[in-house]
């Protein structure tokens, strides 16, 4: 059971950072087409909070039950991690914004070890390390090493945030009361619209934008389809696999694996935006697929063997 449980949770995994991965070449044309990048994430964050609601209000008693696990999730790994970003975009190159938000695996497998005092597993150590490295290649940190500082925290703050999106995504596992992810992730979409609202101001959105088209590479399409796919697609979806990914295998793999979330991001700017890859950029993008195969192949620590008389439970965790 173990092995089916683990490729049970690799599949959703792999399906999440495809989805997340999908987000920049749809978002980019509505920015390039006037959309400004913090309004752009404010209808991102929005527009899945309203296709939520109806689960929001299904789960309702979860504001009752989990009030702080809910503010959490939307204050820290909905609004925190993109409202980091942009800042640090803002500051810093692209290519090592990126990399520092994805250094969150890294901080990960830190808070699992040093603050909740549980074992990490040789494999996820090892796969962290190798896909940062290959993120390193993928987004060409080279490019962009006279950096600001203000920027580098800002990206770090980011790297915690979706970090912290792992650990709110497992919160309660292990107890009686486990909270439905589905309706941790309407509510969090909830909270953090209410934070963005904040930052991001939509009523001096330019709403013209989104009655247009929008240029993907040599091909015009409408801005609210471009729309339609970041809401639903790499919003709605990716997060719903997401937290189904990290409830089956570990939080620490899972980060993992989401790294590749930016090796799909750069292939598909790529193939759908023309921004042709180099060499060093498809090297990185295997060692980031080696990293995260790595730390899939993890094994839980042996422990002291069973009573043979006794059935040993089945798990289906990393």
């Amino acid at each position: 059971m173990q092995a089916s449980g683990k490729n049970a949770g690799l599949g959703p995994a792999l399906v999440s950072a495809c989805a997340f991965g999908g987000s920049g070449v749809a978002a980019k044309p509505l920015i390039e087409a006037g959309l400004d990048p913090l309004h752009m994430v404010w209808l991102r964050v929005a527009g899945a909070a309203l296709v939520l609601s109806p689960l929001a209000w299904r789960h309702r008693d979860l504001v009752r039950r989990k009030p702080l696990l809910l503010a959490g999730f939307g204050l820290i790994a909905v609004a925190g991690v993109q409202a980091f970003y942009f800042a640090s975009l803002s500051r810093i190159p692209v290519g090592v914004a990126l990399l520092l938000e994805y250094l969150g695996p890294a901080l990960l497998l830190g808070w699992i070890r040093f603050v909740q005092r549980k074992p990490v597993t040789r494999a996820a150590a090892v796969g962290a390390a190798v896909a940062v490295v290959g993120l390193a290649c993928v987004v060409q940190i080279w490019a962009g090493l006279s950096l600001d500082p203000l920027g580098v925290l800002l990206g770090l703050a980011a790297a915690c945030c979706q970090a912290f999106y792992f650990v709110f995504a497992d919160q309660g596992t292990d107890g009686d009361d486990v909270p439905d992810p589905l309706g941790v992730i309407a509510h969090g979409m909830i909270v953090g619209t209410l934070v963005m609202t904040v930052i991001a101001r939509p009523w001096q959105l330019d709403w013209s934008v989104l009655g247009g088209d929008a240029a993907m590479g040599e091909v015009q399409v409408p801005a609210l389809a471009l729309l339609a796919w970041v809401v639903l697609i790499a919003t709605v979806f990716a997060y719903l696999t997401g937290v189904v990914s990290v409830r089956r295998l570990s939080p620490q793999v899972a980060g993992v694996v989401a790294c590749l979330e930016a090796v799909v991001a750069t292939v598909l700017a790529w193939v759908l935006l023309g921004e042709h890859l180099s060499t060093p950029q498809i090297v990185g993008g295997a060692l980031v697929l080696g990293g995260a195969f790595i730390a899939q192949s993890s094994r839980p620590a042996p422990t002291a063997q069973p009573d043979p008389a006794v059935p040993a439970p089945e798990t289906t965790r990393a």
